[in-house]
């Protein structure tokens, strides 16, 4: 990332405002700029490496957390949409288009699950084989980008990024407006 000649970097763009607005708080740029920026850099690889797998990215999340909650690789949609952190309305999606395309299949649940009707969703065999391969291409890519770290220097890190998203997480609970009825 060049700009005239230079390199931009967090310190300097937090320089920068330093010098432009006084008074301005700069504290965070050096710690959300670069995970901005590694965040856009994984999100590019993974999106040519799924590309490269023959896979999307909603589609292999919701085969990958099939496949980690082990045999017989099942959950309900209920599980799916709590495990995967996204709507119902989205998980019918992409159960839709993984249930045509051979991946995924959908039966009656269990009817005493919290008192509702419930869907059950089976990893099929080609979409065992499928998260298979994808998530090797996936997760070969990507721990080759984070190679450059030493494993204490990893260890280091994901206990910093945990205890910022932990907090982070909590800092937007806490200061959410609440839902008018």
């Amino acid at each position: 990332m060049a700009d005239g000649g230079d390199e931009v970097t967090a310190a300097r763009i937090a320089e920068a405002w330093r010098r432009e607005r006084p008074g301005t708080p700069t504290g965070s740029i050096e710690v959300v700029t670069p995970v901005w920026w590694l965040a856009k850099l994984f999100s590019d690889d993974r999106a040519r490496a799924l590309r490269a797998a023959g896979i999307d990215a909603a589609t292999l999340d919701l085969l990958s957390v099939l496949r980690r909650s082990g045999r017989p690789y099942a959950l309900t949609t209920r599980e799916l949409a709590r495990r995967t952190l996204v709507t119902a309305g989205a998980i019918s999606q992409r159960l839709a288009r993984a249930e045509r395309d051979g991946l995924v299949e959908r039966e009656p649940g269990d009817p005493a699950e919290q008192g509702r009707r419930s869907v059950l969703v089976r990893l099929t065999p080609a979409g065992h084989d499928l998260v298979e391969r994808s998530v090797d291409v996936v997760l070969g890519r990507e721990a080759l980008l984070v190679d450059g770290l030493a494993p204490a220097e990893r260890e280091t890190l994901v206990a910093l990024l945990d205890k910022l998203l932990t907090d982070v997480r909590q800092r937007l609970a806490d200061t959410q407006e609440p839902e008018e009825c």
